[in-house]
């Protein structure tokens, strides 16, 4: 069943986060994901908009996000976007096609 992770993120630290950043594609590649959507201003159409941008990248499976996730290179890198910016981050699982 598809994954997606879906995050919130509000840079405070530009420098920090451009760490993050040179680092997470390579790492990110690695796990069969795929990036669906990174917006800075997404439109509202119901409730508070979320401050900064929005990503929404899909996995093949929800293991295969948590192996992404849990991995040893990118909690690495994970902690320059920990101290660069404040993110809320979400798994959703997705729709089962076959039930």
């Amino acid at each position: 069943m598809t994954a997606y992770f879906v995050a919130h993120i509000r840079i405070d630290d530009p420098a920090e986060y451009r760490k993050y950043l040179e680092g997470c594609d390579e790492v990110f590649a690695r796990f069969n994901g795929r990036y669906l959507a990174v917006d800075t201003d997404p439109i509202v159409l119901e409730g508070t908009p979320p401050q900064g941008r929005t990503i929404l990248i899909r996995f093949p499976s929800e293991s295969d996000l948590l192996r992404w996730y849990r991995s040893p290179e990118y909690q690495a890198i994970l902690a320059h976007r920990l101290a660069g910016a404040r993110c809320d981050s979400l798994l959703v699982r997705g729709i089962d096609e076959t039930a």
